[in-house]
């Protein structure tokens, strides 16, 4: 009796180790089996796993160990089967955990949302930032910007304003009646308007009738001779007959914006500021400096590319070359310097032959927009405009 309560006390042993070991396998990553094959899955575990175990159930072999009664074997499979399920819930609570972990990878794909709001938000301050389709960087378009400016000037070494104009007054005056017309056209008229009324004090008290009909070639004629008289009248009134050289009081004349004020200060007095007109808009969009529409965002994300001490030459380079040979319909892309800079080259006639054909003024071998151009633009083969109906 003694032996057979020995040989059960090493049964239970051994089963208990087995499972030990049979758990111990199951939580490395083993596969737990059912519950009927759950005795022959804790002899192989404790056949292959567990040597040690083995070398202590081989004495109690020997010994004459009874064989299990049915009711043992029950209990038995009974907490193999409970220890199964237990290792069962952790494998499956440790292959669920990854996923609880994964789920603030989510996180990173909301970033993007954030960085481009940030970007929105500076989008109204000087340093706007254009975006090249082709994934230019900021600097590569810094230089590719500065270096067409460069070549410009080479191929434009006498440009200047194409206003004819001897004093601050005058200019101003030109510029609002430049305004849905040519320069030719302004410069073929303002001799007349000049010689009628040279000052401030003589605009301001015209009759508007005589004035209108000075102006009537230039276009929009009654609203150009309200502003014109409408200024006058303000120079004399507020600043004593003199052209404010202040950007914020130039805007508050009538019919003077930002484009006029610029235009003033960079040429009457010296003073750095870019020019946003029709071709300067249309060119530094086809190249690819801004994708901005509004004028104002235009001349702050050029100004950007550009030292101050440049803006002002940097406006007559860029609209000498709109109106000469990089054209709003038909550029001549084939007689173009700067074709090798250009990321629209392709959009007009490539042609060499042709595209001489669509050049303007001197580049085309014809007369300028100034009656009076400067010495410096004769030398270079410059030609004088004809006056009003010389034809």
């Amino acid at each position: 009796m003694k032996k057979s309560s020995a040989s059960k006390k090493t049964a239970a042993s051994t089963e208990t180790a087995a499972n030990t070991e049979t758990g111990a396998n199951t939580e490395t990553g083993a596969r737990t089996e059912t519950a009927a094959n759950t005795g022959k899955a804790a002899s192989a575990g404790a056949g292959s796993g567990g040597k040690a175990a083995a070398k202590k159930t081989s004495a109690a072999k020997k010994a004459g160990a009874a064989k299990k009664t049915p009711a043992a074997t029950k209990a038995a499979t009974g907490q193999r089967s409970a220890a199964g399920q237990k290792t069962a819930k952790k494998t499956a609570a440790k292959k669920a955990a990854p996923l609880k972990r994964q789920a603030p990878a989510k996180k990173p794909a909301v970033a993007p949302k954030k960085a481009t709001v940030a970007v929105k938000g500076v989008a109204p301050a000087k340093t706007v930032t254009p975006a090249s389709p082709r994934g230019e960087s900021r600097t590569a378009l810094v230089r590719r910007a500065r270096r067409i400016n460069r070549e410009l000037a080479e191929v434009y070494p006498y440009a200047h304003p194409e206003l004819d104009f001897e004093n601050p007054f005058q200019l101003v005056v030109a510029t609002v009646l430049s305004a849905q017309t040519t320069d030719l056209r302004v410069n073929q008229t303002t001799p007349a308007l000049f010689a009628k009324y040279p000052t401030p004090e003589d605009l301001a008290a015209a009759v508007p009738e005589e004035v209108e009909e000075i102006l009537r070639p230039t276009g929009f004629f009654r609203a150009k001779t309200r502003s014109v008289i409408g200024l006058s009248k303000a120079l004399v009134e507020d600043f004593g007959g003199e052209v404010p050289g202040r950007l914020e009081d130039l805007v508050k004349l009538p019919g003077v914006g930002r484009k006029t004020a610029f235009v003033v200060l960079g040429n009457a007095y010296g003073r750095p500021g870019i020019t946003v007109d029709t071709h300067f808009q249309r060119l530094v969009r086809r190249w690819r400096w801004t994708e901005e529409t509004d004028p104002d965002k235009i001349e702050a994300a050029v100004g950007a590319l550009f030292p101050k001490s440049d803006w002002t030459d940097l406006s007559h380079h860029v609209i000498w070359h709109g109106r000469r040979i990089c054209h709003a319909r038909k550029p001549a892309c084939g007689a173009c310097p700067i074709a090798p800079l250009c990321p629209a080259y392709g959009e007009g006639e490539t042609d060499p032959e042709k595209a001489k054909k669509l050049l303007k003024y001197e580049k085309g071998g014809f007369p300028g927009q100034r009656l009076k151009p400067p010495q410096a633009y004769l030398d270079a083969g410059g030609k004088p405009a004809p006056p009003l109906g010389a034809g």
